[in-house]
């Protein structure tokens, strides 16, 4: 069940994108606010059987498009030069989704670009998952539960995410690394 809940959010987004909606004109159509079908596009918010109906109704599909699970690829191909932006807060730090829409798969991954000086803040993180950090280019440092981790071009470094952990750039030039993340289900 929490798959299926979990992909209603790509696939309004999917489809409201492929009718070439903005989230404004497709709150126009269905009666249900802007900010709501980000949060529930960005699976921030799970929305109520009638906003279903209504967002269902607004784009010309039953409901059950939302939660058919049958409905799904087995697979997505992910093209180079179609790789998708991916929001971070993290200053210093660019990435490009090499992975399938969030919701129907537990593991993400992106080629992530980092600035020299660029971290994950002064406190550690720490949230259910694991993390595997392929180096490309550069260098990386890695706090682990209170250990210190120097990775290399070519070194990978992985770890549990429910220990306390930060990353940072300590080298004189930009670092690119394939960041991969497990999330539990």
């Amino acid at each position: 069940m929490e798959d299926v809940i979990a992909a209603i959010g790509p696939k309004l987004r999917q489809l409201r994108r492929q009718k070439s909606l903005s989230l404004q004109k497709l709150a126009e159509r269905s009666g249900v606010s802007a900010a709501a079908i980000h949060k529930i596009e960005r699976n921030g918010m799970v929305p109520t059987i009638a906003t279903l109906m209504k967002l269902a109704q607004a784009l010309n599909r039953p409901v059950a498009f939302f939660v058919d699970e049958e409905r799904a690829e087995p697979a997505v191909l992910i093209k180079a030069r179609r790789r998708k932006g991916v929001f971070t807060s993290k200053k210093g730090l660019a990435l490009a989704s090499v992975s399938g829409p969030y919701g129907r798969f537990l593991l993400a991954g992106a080629v992530a670009a980092i600035e020299p000086d660029a971290d994950s803040g002064s406190r550690p993180m720490e949230h259910p998952g694991e993390e595997l950090v392929l180096v490309l280019d550069g260098s990386l440092q890695f706090e682990v539960d209170g250990e210190r981790y120097e990775i290399r071009r070519g070194d990978a470094l992985h770890f549990r995410t429910d220990r306390p952990h930060r990353w940072r750039n300590v080298g004189t030039r930009p670092a690119r690394a394939v960041w991969m993340a497990l999330r539990q289900p």
